[in-house]
């Protein structure tokens, strides 16, 4: 059952990062275009591109992960048998979780306080709220943390049951 619910909400945050994408295009398009034709740039272009890159880089992170997309050394691994591969998985699994708690827990009391002071980017007529980005960067960490906490699982059930792992 987590699998394929986390498997349609990395989906489904993979799709709205890339409304995000698909979005922030024409915004800075509709800024080099004002600012080349009429010398008038789109107000907060850069404080809204900022907070949109941090946004869409946690919210693609736990489809990232789940996928097998994240960096690894595949030469290393390989060299290893089906145990060391195991073996390796859970060691990726706990760091991976570790990390990740981190940023939660790091994360967690500057998003209460951006939220409860309003805490904005950026100066004069366009001033961006700081706080969704705060959200997003604590949610999609739990979520990746969550989901490497399943990979060690997953994993030391393969080393504890070597010859059952595939139906697990």
């Amino acid at each position: 059952m987590f699998h394929s619910l986390s498997e349609s909400l990395t989906r489904s945050l993979l799709a709205i990062a890339a409304v995000i994408i698909f979005a922030l295009s024409f915004l800075v398009v509709a800024d080099v275009g004002g600012r080349v034709l009429f010398n008038t740039p789109v107000k907060g272009t850069p404080e809204m591109v900022s907070m949109s890159v941090v946004i869409v880089c946690f919210l693609i992170a736990a489809h990232a992960v789940r996928s097998g997309g994240m960096i690894r050394t595949d030469v290393l691994i390989e060299v290893f048998r089906e145990r060391g591969q195991n073996f390796a998985a859970l060691l990726s699994g706990i760091l991976g979780a570790a990390f990740f708690g981190l940023i939660v827990w790091g994360s967690y009391e500057p998003a209460l306080h951006a939220w409860s002071s309003g805490e904005f980017e950026g100066e004069g007529a366009m001033r961006v709220p700081v706080w969704p980005a705060r959200f997003v960067v604590m949610g999609g960490a739990l979520l990746v943390a969550v989901i490497y906490v399943s990979q060690a699982i997953a994993a030391v059930r393969a080393l504890a049951y070597p010859y059952r792992a595939e139906r697990l």
